[in-house]
């Protein structure tokens, strides 16, 4: 098939393509898999429904020539998917793809981490949201502290990895964190991206009041530090970005919630039994695994993906209010990634 560049009804591009490879994970952070809600009764996906490795470089190739850029593969926690750099060297064979990343709580990094590499995979992002082990181990709710994340990260660096921190700020919980989080990844070379706290799915008890907004956290890393503004690198780059004066050490935001970018949003999501979900806070996914497993040809798949992107109208952290969080429906975050 020749390569097709299709648009949604915004006339944005699909550009990023997340695809959630497990619906496991080894923590049970309050933001994402809250332990109350996501306890040892809890029914998985069988593996059965998961999206086998060639069903994902299958989809992938189709993505890509819809115009697909760049992959990141997530969870769950990605890195409990069995022999994953399988995956990722078949991933980076497929022509046209310039990027491939990842998503972990870096935990089975230091077995992993050089495999990956040598797979092809070029960067991860890791989940770190306090330097303090007693506070950490109560929001990833194991009680796991921060040696093992801090070992995965020094494991992905010295494997030559491009490492990336994320902080999910919640008020009254760890925003406090901030400028030692900060202080911490500016000493270290490590890019740090604070995300705000977001309403994803139905389990985490969102409420705004609970939210620290990009401008409060600017305002105090101001206060410490000299910043100045780093123009995107690419159209639809979802991350605000500082440069430490003086320095090559950048900080960025994550501000769905203070100051929307759905206006350049470039991102599908492909769940691990493999529904396309065409916005983070949309509860309504399109089937790909059953029409491809029932024959679809490649032609056929490609056109559904270009029908539903083609029809899509997404905007919801544009238009976000009390009641469209209160009725919409809304898929968890630990089913399609972050």
């Amino acid at each position: 098939m020749e390569k097709t560049i299709i648009t949604d009804k915004f006339n944005r591009p699909l550009r990023d393509l997340r695809i959630s490879v497990i619906d496991r994970c080894n923590f049970r952070c309050q933001y994402c898999m809250p332990a109350d809600q996501f306890g040892p009764d809890f029914e998985f996906l069988p593996r059965s429904a998961l999206l086998t490795y060639e069903e994902i470089e299958r989809l992938a190739k189709i993505f890509v020539r819809l115009g697909v850029k760049k992959i990141r593969l997530t969870g769950g926690e990605p890195l409990l998917r069995r022999d994953l750099p399988i995956l990722i060297e078949k991933l980076a064979a497929i022509e046209g793809l310039s990027d491939i990343g990842l998503t972990t709580n870096g935990v089975l990094l230091p077995k992993l981490a050089a495999k990956l590499k040598e797979a092809g995979l070029k960067r991860v992002n890791i989940s770190l949201d306090s330097l303090d082990d007693e506070l950490f181990g109560k929001i990833n709710g194991r009680g796991i502290g921060t040696g093992p994340v801090l070992e995965g990260i020094q494991a992905a660096k010295d494997a030559g990895l491009g490492v990336k921190l994320n902080m999910v700020v919640k008020k009254g919980l760890n925003d406090q964190d901030i400028i030692p989080m900060a202080k911490f990844c500016k000493e270290k070379g490590l890019e740090l991206r604070y995300i705000e706290y977001m309403d994803v799915g139905s389990t985490n008890g969102w409420k705004m009041d609970d939210v620290v907004t990009k401008k409060e956290i600017y305002e105090m890393l101001k206060a410490e530090f000299e910043l100045e503004p780093v123009d995107p690198a690419y159209y639809g780059e979802v991350a605000k970005h500082y440069r430490y004066k003086g320095t090559d050490a950048n900080v960025g935001f994550i501000t769905s919630v203070s100051e929307s970018f759905c206006s350049s949003c470039t991102r599908a999501r492909l769940s691990a039994n493999g529904q396309i979900f065409t916005c983070l806070f949309n509860g309504n996914g399109q089937d790909l695994r059953n029409f491809m497993r029932n024959g679809a040809s490649d032609q056929q798949i490609s056109g559904r993906i270009a029908e539903i992107w083609n029809g899509r109208n997404d905007r919801y952290s544009d238009e976000r209010t009390a009641e469209t969080n209160k009725n919409r429906k809304k898929i968890e975050m630990s089913y399609i990634g972050g």
